[in-house]
Parts: structure tokens; sequence; C-alpha cells
């Protein structure tokens, strides 16, 4: 079933690709796409007509995080045996579109250049059936990552406290702002035990960005540690229809309102 048999479509006169919110790590591990998932269900609760692309071209998991069987997802629409609007599934639960992706599978990760751009254009188009289009895409900054994240809209790179994330996320910043010099990109830290401790790994980033990339690095918003991400997971459901008062999910309710200033 599409999300058209679902629902209307409406057209909104939306510059193609301005909508999009790229959410990328230079490191897997840090809840990038839990992340994501929670965000697409929080700009749905406001009211917004949302679509989250899982653009992880290796190890997609968005349709496990949120227990849904997508009968199609990137992997046929790159073969060309769907169009990428036939491949999107309601998601009831959440009040938002998802397009999965395919983890393992071998078109994806053979997907040349020319198929990758016509994927960005295709998403480019479709953004402006919606309010806002979700790209999560996968750790690191490959090729495959450069060419999907584009220079519009709003890029969130995601890291946690740890060394290792923090270096793979300036990494990440630095290539992005490299390939697409205005870019607006933003940090999200994820996981941190302290509003304090989130704003302390945010200060050493931008300092790193000020120091010796030349750029202001704006903070979109710090989500705190929070036992119930854990659980949510396991029971593949939206952490803000089980728990919408713990920390992260007001963490995330809050960077939400944000973003739609």
């Amino acid at each position: 079933m599409t999300a058209n048999a679902a629902r209307k479509i409406v057209q909104f006169p939306t510059a193609q690709g301005r909508n999009i919110i790229t959410i990328a790590s230079g490191k897997g591990g840090v809840g990038k796409t839990w992340f994501a998932t929670t965000l697409a269900h929080a700009l749905a609760r406001h009211g917004e007509r949302v679509l989250l692309i899982d653009g992880d071209l290796g190890l997609a998991n968005v349709d496990v995080q949120l227990g849904v069987t997508p009968q199609w997802d990137l992997s046929a629409v790159l073969s060309g045996r769907v169009r990428l609007s036939q491949a999107i599934l309601p998601y009831d639960a959440g009040g938002f579109d998802i397009l999965a992706g395919r983890s393992g599978s071998g078109v994806l990760s053979t997907a040349g250049r020319e198929k990758l751009l016509g994927l960005r254009n295709a998403i480019n188009k479709i953004s402006g059936r919606y309010d806002r289009v979700l790209l999560d895409l996968g750790a690191g900054i490959d090729a495959t990552v450069r060419l999907l994240m584009g220079g519009h809209g709003t890029i969130l790179a995601i890291t946690t406290s740890e060394p290792t994330a923090l270096t793979d996320a300036y990494a990440f910043i630095k290539v992005a702002r490299m390939k697409y010099p205005n870019a607006d990109v933003r940090l999200v830290v994820n996981n941190a035990t302290t509003v304090q401790d989130g704003k302390r790994t945010y200060a050493t980033l931008a300092s790193a960005c000020r120091n010796f990339l030349k750029i202001d690095l704006p903070l979109a918003g710090i989500v705190l540690n929070d036992r119930h991400v854990r659980e949510a997971i396991v029971h593949q459901a939206p952490i803000l229809t089980r728990h919408p008062t713990t920390p992260a999910s007001v963490s995330v309710e809050t960077l939400c309102r944000r973003l739609r200033e």
C-alpha cells in the first residue's frame, strides 16, 4: 500500500530540496536512526506532512526500528522496478510516511554515481509533496553519503561526547562544508548525561570548527540520555507514544520546536 493510496497528496509551493533535513554522522552507533524516526514523529505531531527516507545504503534499519515490513524499498527504486513515489509507505502509528532502505542489498551497494544522482533528484522532486522530508544517511563520509546529502535544506550532524564520535563528526562537517560551502550544517549532541555535558561537547566541536574550518557551527539541540530509548527500540515503537514525557522525548520535542521557528 502506498502513501498515495492512503492519503491525498498535496503539492506544496516549496523550492525543491529546501525542506529536506539530512541527518548524518561521521560515526555509527550514535543513535542517528532513532533520532531520525523520533524527529519525524515529533514534526508529524505538530501537524506537518513528513516523509522519512532511509538513505543508509548499506545498513538500513528504519523499517526494523518501526516494526514495519514494506512491499517496496530503495533497492526496487534504484533497480527501476518501481518509482520512488510507489515505494512510499504510510506509518500510521507515527502519522508520517517512510521510504525504507534495504540492508545489505547488492543493488544499493553497487549503485553508481548516475543512479545516486537520479535518486537525489527524485527526492528533491517529491519533497514538494511534503512539509518536511527527513533523509537518514549512512554513517561516514564516503562518496555515496556526499552525493546524497545535497546542499539544500538543513544538515543535522549527530554526535555523542565520545572522542571518536567527535573526531568523526568534525571530519563529516569539514567534508560537507567543502563540498557545499553554503550548507546549513547544525550539530545535535545525542545521549548527553546532562544539558551541561551536552553544552561542553558542543563547545569542543564548535571551537575546532571556528579555529580550523573558520565556520560557526550552530547547535540544533541536545538529547539527554534516557533508558526508555532502548526499551522503545526493543518494542519497535515510537518513544513519543510510549514515553512522551521522559528526558529524550522532551529533548527531541524541544529541538523540533526550534527547527520550526
